[in-house]
């Protein structure tokens, strides 16, 4: 159940990116390559820039009691209080934080945090400036979508489930 309203959550949160997009319409030309299978899409192109660490970086946990890999980027600042579940299958949450960091940076981080958690990467989007990335190990999971904000912040949304 908690999978179905992560998913949900990713799902409602790309939306939303996608919206915000505004007044820009695009129509495909005959010519244009279809888009990659989402399916087979490759994830490397999420990779840790070159000036990112390849370990972990010291960051606060985006709420108390939730796993390691689940942590605000360093100097990000939540924006209210995380919303906590626990379920048969173990506890769950969702955060949204702000962050002077662009979107890659921010991926980058939380890839490099789920992968020192022994998480493995199974999804990963760019749409416009927008980017989001999953990593999953069992009943374990994490889903992070980054954008920028017209402000020039970038905003960020962690939903993580960790089996009970």
């Amino acid at each position: 159940m908690k999978r179905l309203w992560a998913t949900a959550a990713l799902a409602a949160a790309i939306t939303a990116l996608a919206a915000c997009k505004g007044g820009e319409t695009t129509s495909p030309k005959a010519d244009d390559a279809a888009p990659p299978d989402p399916v087979q899409a490759d994830i490397s192109s999420t990779a840790a820039p070159a000036t990112m660490p390849l370990e972990p970086i010291e960051a606060q946990a985006v709420a108390a009691g939730a796993p390691e890999f689940a942590a605000l980027y360093p100097g990000a600042a939540l924006q209210g209080d995380p919303v906590l579940a626990a379920g048969p299958d173990g506890p769950g949450g969702l955060a949204t934080y702000l962050t002077n960091a662009d979107p890659e940076t921010v991926i980058a981080f939380h890839r490099s945090q789920a992968e020192s958690a022994g998480l493995s990467s199974v999804m990963a989007m760019n749409q416009g400036e927008a980017r989001a990335y999953g990593a999953a190990k069992a009943q374990t999971s994490l889903q992070v979508v980054a954008a920028p904000t017209p402000d020039g912040m970038t905003s960020v949304q962690v939903s993580w489930s960790a089996e009970g």
